[in-house]
């Protein structure tokens, strides 16, 4: 077969490599400029030297093309090492051995637009090619090349083949009789899948070399499509931010959908509608790692069985398969957030020492749950009971949670404070296999990985905990979606001994090739260290340090740690012009900031009386003979509880965590700040309510 175009390569595109559909969704997500000037340089009107090898070994190749009455279809076409073969850079020969029943192979035709995607499971190896049928014979068809590039090895599960017969006999295939709606063993079929692949056209009418045919691959954990009745809806993970796939749809929207059961060599083909769905739609949200997805309704399918000379059993699960959820997950998900404010039972399964003063503790639920989806850097409320008889009194505070999200587990990371009882108590008694009881992640700090400004992590002490967490956020979402928000972390500590988790931002920062970047400030070195190896500098983090460690660059700036340090900090970033919306801080507990407006006028949080709040009120505690009288100046109910030498249990101070609540049995209160945990019908958080208005005095169970 001689070749009808030029050989040389020509890297030179006087038009864009995308359509309008998939030019739109780019923009949408924000990748348009990016994606193309990277899709000039990598999607290539012939097959790179690589690319030529790469089909040349494969056992199979997944086609795609469009039938006379224009329905897409995907298929696979199988052959021993060798059937696909590339005589130029222009051209693949393909051996047909696929079954004449095939709707792919019945589509063939001169001049026939064809997606092809080769796919290497036991490696995770894939590149696409899209062309037309350029020469056409009964065993045999030459495409030639529209557009070739790579693909990411993301959500293919590995799998090692073995071949049971000669390919070229595929006498075997059986075709079932074409139907309409999925019945019982094709839903579970599809319920069951971990892979399908999905072919997209746009008619070639406007541009032929970007327009035509495209096949993709689609994998995830089995359970990560789910059937409803004769439609399906599928979850669409990040990939390459091409959108080749849901730019076909925006054009026409129409699918094929091969599921394969490499198990036993059937095909499940199948030929519908589709529609986008985006994140926030009802059908998709809360399904993690999903940024978007689709429903494909069927018009019509088949079954092909026995359709592969060759077997692979399942090996194991792609990673990032294995990062997002299934449907079974999501419904549990959502069942849990109706419990979101409940105490949960969970138990120690790891401790390890991170500092002298710093452990972590590895919480796993004791049910068999997933957990509740969190950002990184909000922090989870934990009670404990000692274990010692004589003061076995229950114990309640807010830690941070330092694992990332996407984990089995909930970190924290736990400093020893001497005057701390629940600190001591993690320390001096917490062992793995011990029960802890915990409210899910909440809280308003948090950081955003697909933001495209840059952030700096400001960190004293122990408040490195959610650093740690928002460090590990980034690195994984730049993974799965391509975009790697780039960091740099400042992270005082009294000495390297006190200090944590410097290794693992160490590693990240490697990792990252520094778009993490580590800075670590101790206030004294011993004489073994060595500066730039095994610290960055001594002292405090002052206005200096922030010009020599930061270019000039527009940052976020997250600051947590001790509340003088906190202030130090934001009062540092406000006098070197940093606007007051880009600086966020931890709030829990006593660490509040006084911040000036960016109008420079001094603003305190607002605290201002509401209009039904009490200018006294009489106040019963359940545990006290006598009532007392509150007034404004007494504060917040919490305050006057303790006034009157009683411990309500409480942590945030700031209505964000619940642990004070408290049972109300007359009476009615008012916030002057609505509080952000959950009150429960006939509870006060205690911590920032005060008496209102009321003709009956306020009873509190405490």
């Amino acid at each position: 077969m001689s070749p009808a175009l030029p050989l040389l390569p020509d890297d030179s595109h006087t038009t864009s490599p995308f359509h309008v559909g998939e030019q739109k969704l780019q923009s949408e997500n924000g990748s348009r400029e990016m994606m193309e000037q990277f899709g000039r340089k990598v999607i290539r009107p012939y097959m790179p030297d690589q690319h030529r090898a790469f089909f040349a070994q494969l056992p199979f190749v997944v086609v795609g093309a469009v039938d006379a009455k224009g329905w897409p279809w995907a298929s696979l076409f199988p052959g021993a090492p060798g059937f696909a073969q590339s005589p130029d850079n222009r051209h693949l020969d393909i051996a047909l051995n696929a079954s004449p029943a095939d709707p792919v192979r019945r589509a063939l035709h001169l001049e026939a637009p064809m997606g092809l995607l080769g796919i290497e499971m036991h490696s995770r190896r894939r590149n696409r090619m899209n062309g037309r049928v350029s020469h056409l014979e009964e065993d045999q068809l030459q495409l030639r090349v529209d557009q070739s590039f790579g693909n990411c090895p993301q959500y293919i599960q590995h799998r090692d083949i073995t071949f049971l017969r000669d390919a070229t006999d595929s006498a075997p295939a059986q075709a079932s009789d074409r139907f309409t709606k999925l019945d019982p063993e094709a839903r579970r079929w599809i319920a069951e899948a971990d892979v399908f692949f999905v072919a997209s056209a746009v008619n070639a009418q406007n541009n032929p070399v970007v327009e035509g045919v495209d096949v993709s691959h689609r994998g995830g954990r089995p359970g990560f499509v789910q059937v409803e009745g004769n439609s399906l809806i599928i979850p669409d993970f990040p990939g390459n931010n091409h959108f080749n796939t849901f730019g076909n749809f925006l054009l026409n929207p129409k699918a094929g959908l091969v599921f394969p059961d490499f198990e036993t060599g059937t095909l499940l083909m199948l030929t519908g509608t589709t529609e986008l769905l985006s994140k926030e739609a009802p059908e998709i949200r809360g399904f993690h790692g999903a940024d978007r997805g689709w429903r494909f309704t069927l018009h019509h399918g088949l079954w092909l069985r026995d359709a592969l000379p060759f077997r692979a059993k399942l090996g194991a699960f792609s990673p990032h398969s294995l990062m997002a959820d299934t449907w079974a997950d999501r419904a549990a998900r959502a069942e849990q957030e109706l419990s979101r404010n409940a105490w949960r039972q969970f138990r120690v399964a790891r401790v390890k020492q991170e500092s002298s003063v710093i452990r972590s503790f590895y919480l796993e639920p004791a049910d068999t749950a997933p957990l509740l989806p969190f950002e990184a850097g909000q922090f989870l409320t934990l009670r404990a009971r000692s274990k010692d008889q004589s003061t076995a009194q229950v114990l309640s505070r807010n830690y941070t949670v330092s694992s990332a999200p996407g984990e089995r587990y909930y970190r924290i990371s736990v400093k020893r404070e001497e005057h701390g009882d629940l600190s001591r108590l993690l320390h001096d008694q917490l062992t793995p296999g011990d029960i802890l009881e915990v409210k899910a992640p909440q809280g308003s700090f948090y950081i955003d990985p697909a933001e495209r400004r840059p952030a700096v992590l400001i960190a004293g002490g122990v408040g490195i905990t959610p650093m740690i967490s928002m460090a590990h956020h980034v690195l994984r979402e730049g993974r799965r979606t391509r975009h790697l928000r780039p960091l740099t972390i400042l992270h005082a500590s009294r000495d390297s001994a006190q200090r944590a988790f410097a290794d693992e931002f160490r590693a990240l920062q490697q990792a990252t090739e520094r778009q993490i970047r580590y800075l670590s400030l101790i206030g004294s070195a011993t004489d073994s260290e060595t500066p730039g190896v095994d610290y960055n500098g001594t002292g405090h983090i002052t206005d200096e340090t922030l010009r020599q460690a930061l270019s000039l660059d527009d940052y976020d700036f997250f600051l947590c740690g001790p509340p003088p340090f906190m202030q130090a900090q934001y009062n540092n970033l406000r006098r070197l012009g940093v606007a007051d919306a880009r600086i966020f801080a931890e709030s829990f507990g006593p660490a509040a900031l006084t911040r000036t407006l960016d109008t420079a006028t001094p603003s305190q949080p607002a605290d201002q009386p509401t209009e039904d709040e009490a200018e006294t009120a009489e106040i019963s505690f359940t545990s006290l003979e006598a009532t007392s009288t509150w007034r404004p100046k007494d504060g917040t109910l919490l305050e006057h509880a303790e006034a009157q030498g009683l411990t309500p249990n409480f942590s945030c101070r700031s209505g964000s965590c619940g642990s004070c609540a408290t049972r109300m049995t007359q009476g009615a209160v008012t916030y002057r700040t609505p509080p952000t945990a959950e009150v429960l019908p006939g509870e006060v958080l205690l911590c920032c309510a005060r008496p209102a208005e009321s003709s009956a005095p306020l009873e509190l169970d405490l």
